[in-house]
């Protein structure tokens, strides 16, 4: 069994990145919020898929912060106790985003 970083992380994340992440995702909250007046007042669809295709991009970014955050910290202290099972974990994450 995989004794992972489930509930709280054993390392907490930086500051800096905490604030970086909860910068893009109040980005990509806004730019979802535009999307759903887009929608509201009927606007041109091909505008409303490219601030769409923006929202998507800023998510994507921020799951590849946290999963670049993951790796480095509970991934390594779990490969260092001797718990090769988090790859499985990490290769189900990684099907889940596509890569």
């Amino acid at each position: 069994m995989v004794d992972s970083c489930h509930g709280k992380k054993h390392t907490p994340r930086s500051d800096e990145l905490k604030r970086s992440v909860t910068g893009r995702l109040n980005r990509a909250i806004g730019q979802l919020e535009g999307v759903k007046s887009m929608v509201k007042e009927d606007r041109y669809c091909g505008d409303v898929l490219t601030q769409l295709a923006a929202a998507e991009s800023a998510v994507k970014a921020v799951s590849r912060m946290i999963l670049k955050d993951h790796l480095e910290t509970c991934v390594v202290e779990q490969v260092s106790v001797g718990n090769t099972e988090i790859i499985d974990e990490v290769m189900d994450l990684m099907k889940k985003f596509g890569a």
